[in-house]
């Protein structure tokens, strides 16, 4: 695992070091930098931090290169078929002078060239230069686990792992973007490619690109596979869920390779519990599970997550786990700034902060450690996946008592904000604004945070017209696009791979584990393991009634305590509303006040005072959107307004 970094004619060796070094927290063990000029005058960089996690020796020093100097490589990741990848390399009469995977990948590539990435199982960010061709080749793999950004400006190019190094280049401007500005307004977060960043972008997730002679081209080269709705499909419901147990230990078993301490988060799900079974499984050792619960102050203020602990722990207990629990009473004033710096982007996911916590905390004994994502996306784990058959329910209701009865009694409920109601009161609007919709727009509009009236009403109209009337669901319709031929619950779930798991779940999971220098796995991510469950499990046997992740938990009910299976949606949650009316009152006042907000020219100062005020007097739940307006406050003062750096 590292922070890499690099550049075509842009900057010096100087530069490529601060661009690496400022990404020290992605690799503590390990620094690299290798330059050539050419000819013609064109200057190549490549820098890494190292995070040595396979292969702890000086020979797994990056950058790397063949010996032959022709191919010249820096990497982020870990290639989990590494093994047999170097047996087939080997016996094709490479010699390998280390046992790590990257000399696999760099192997890999002199062999087969750009198509390499098509044998990797794992998750990587590539570059590498090839001084033959003279030409840099960047790859990501198939699901964005590993970030990667770039920029292009005619001849020159740049990339890194966060932003953040990209800002070191000379000249490099750092100006709001507003198309991901329209978007984050939506969203709360900014779907790939874009960043919030004018001219820095993101490669997407199973792309690779070329960049030779000032041209850079991009190449999809893997995506998830649906079938036709209607399809028939081969396999008892035992039988798949026998088949599904295989799978996933297998692929639990392929993602314990490590030279340093490996644990697994805890939770009281599904997805956390099913992971810890399998380790269980297949090691001989007690698994190091870590679980985080809430201080005193959070359990009479608000549940600070989700996940009930007292659960995890008996858990762990029947698995026989070491296991730590985590309290988690952290001063959000004080860590919010610093998170932010290290997303890169505005995220107003408040989970980033029990993400930290949780990595912060458990870096002491582990260096690795096994999580849950994409286990929702691939076996409908959401609620919203529920919400779209209560929705065809819902229109079965005639229209007019819909429209004239129950969509303004459910508008006029109060919110019971503080209430064990208050969730309950949420999902009864909800279904009220989007109920009626065609399915694709209600799925999507169940995601957005803010409508185009009230952006309108929120945004100066400078800021509206800079918006030029662009759709903010652009990307999320042209994903949907593409799978339109498959069953509905499908499509959801492809295009929550697409959009929610990869631009938010895996960015926050990547960055809040690495600013810890912890390495975060995701065995639901195994890529033959989602075209499996795509190509082979039924909707049916994903969502059954309001039963989320049936099959998975059929798969593994005999291993499982059931109490686990019995919880309701569990998750690293955080009191937003706690946290706004106390911890961050007076910074909330600073960060939003009239005057501020003038000097921005963003959005109107009365109506952000509308928000708080009503907010504040019990009138309306503007959680969410107060937290969004804070995170993108900080996050301009942090990388537009100065060059700020980790403390």
């Amino acid at each position: 695992m590292c922070g890499i970094a690099g550049a075509v004619n842009w900057g010096d060796a100087a530069t490529l070091a601060r661009m690496t070094d400022v990404q020290t927290h992605r690799g503590p063990d390990d620094r690299g930098q290798w330059e050539t000029t050419l000819a013609d005058g064109t200057w190549v960089g490549l820098g890494s931090r190292r995070l040595a996690i396979v292969d702890l020796s000086p020979a797994g020093h990056m950058p790397m290169q063949t010996p032959d100097g022709r191919y010249t490589l820096v990497y982020n990741g870990e290639i989990y078929n590494y093994p047999a990848l170097r047996r087939r390399l080997e016996a094709a009469g490479y010699r390998f002078r280390s046992h790590s995977d990257t000399e696999a990948v760099l192997y890999l590539y002199a062999e087969l060239g750009p198509d390499c990435v098509r044998e990797l199982n794992g998750m990587f960010a590539i570059a590498l230069w090839d001084a033959e061709r003279q030409q840099l080749f960047l790859a990501r793999d198939r699901f964005g686990i590993k970030p990667f950004y770039y920029c292009h400006q005619g001849s020159r190019l740049a990339f890194a792992s966060e932003v953040k190094g990209l800002l070191e280049l000379p000249g490099m401007p750092r100006d709001l973007d507003y198309a991901a500005l329209n978007q984050y307004l939506s969203f709360l977060w900014v779907p790939d490619p874009l960043t919030m960043f004018q001219g820095i972008l993101k490669l997407p997730a199973a792309h690779y690109a070329i960049f030779r002679q000032g041209r850079l081209e991009l190449t999809e080269y893997w995506d998830l596979k649906l079938p036709e709705a209607g399809h028939h499909f081969a396999g008892s419901e035992q039988d798949l869920a026998a088949e599904l147990r295989r799978r996933f230990t297998d692929t639990v078993q392929s993602q314990l390779r490590s030279d340093v301490p490996l644990g697994a988060f805890l939770s009281a799900g599904v997805d956390s519990s099913c992971i810890v079974a399998a380790m269980a499984d297949v090691t001989e050792q007690p698994v190091h599970t870590f679980t985080i619960a809430p201080s005193e102050r959070y359990q009479t203020g608000g549940a600070f997550l989700n996940d009930d602990q007292r659960v995890a722990a008996r858990t762990a207990a029947h698995f026989g786990c070491q296991h730590t629990e985590i309290v988690a009473d952290p001063d959000v004033a004080e860590l919010l700034p610093k998170l932010i710096w290290h997303m890169d982007e505005p995220t107003a996911d408040p989970a980033i902060l029990s993400c930290y916590l949780i990595n912060r905390e458990a870096r002491p004994h582990v260096t690795v450690i096994l999580a849950g994502n994409g286990g929702d996306e691939l076996f409908a784990g959401y609620r919203k996946y529920v919400a779209h058959f209560l929705a065809q329910r819902y229109q079965s209701i005639p229209r007019p008592v819909r429209r004239k009865l129950l969509e303004p009694a459910a508008a006029a409920l109060p919110s019971l904000r503080g209430t064990p109601l208050a969730r309950y009161v949420h999902l009864v609007k909800k279904m009220a604004r989007s109920g009626s919709l065609p399915p694709v727009e209600r799925f999507i509009q169940d995601s957005d945070y803010q409508q185009a009236s009230l952006k309108q009403s929120l945004c100066t109209a400078d800021t509206w017209r800079q918006f030029g009337g662009a759709d903010p669901r652009e990307r999320h319709l042209a994903h949907i696009g593409r799978v339109s031929h498959a069953d509905f619950l499908n499509q959801m779930l492809y295009l929550d791979t697409k959009t929610f798991l990869v631009s938010l779940n895996l960015t926050y999971n990547d960055k809040m584990s690495m600013a810890s220098s912890v390495e975060a796995r995701v065995p639901y991510l195994d890529h033959e393991l989602a075209q499996w469950a795509m190509s082979h499990v039924p909707p049916g046997l994903k969502l059954r009634g309001r039963s989320t992740k049936y099959l998975l938990r059929k798969s593994m009910e005999d291993r499982v305590p059931a109490e686990v299976f019995q919880q309701k949606k569990a998750g690293f949650g955080a009191p937003v509303d706690y946290w706004l009316a106390h911890d961050l009152h007076e910074m909330v006042d600073d960060l939003l006040n009239p005057d501020q907000l003038r000097s921005r020219g963003l959005f109107e100062p009365a109506m952000v005072e509308r928000m708080l005020r009503e907010h504040r007097s019990g009138r309306r739940d503007w959680s969410f959107q107060i937290w969004q307006l804070v995170t993108l406050e900080l996050w301009m003062r942090t990388f537009l307004d100065g060059a700020a750096r980790a403390t």
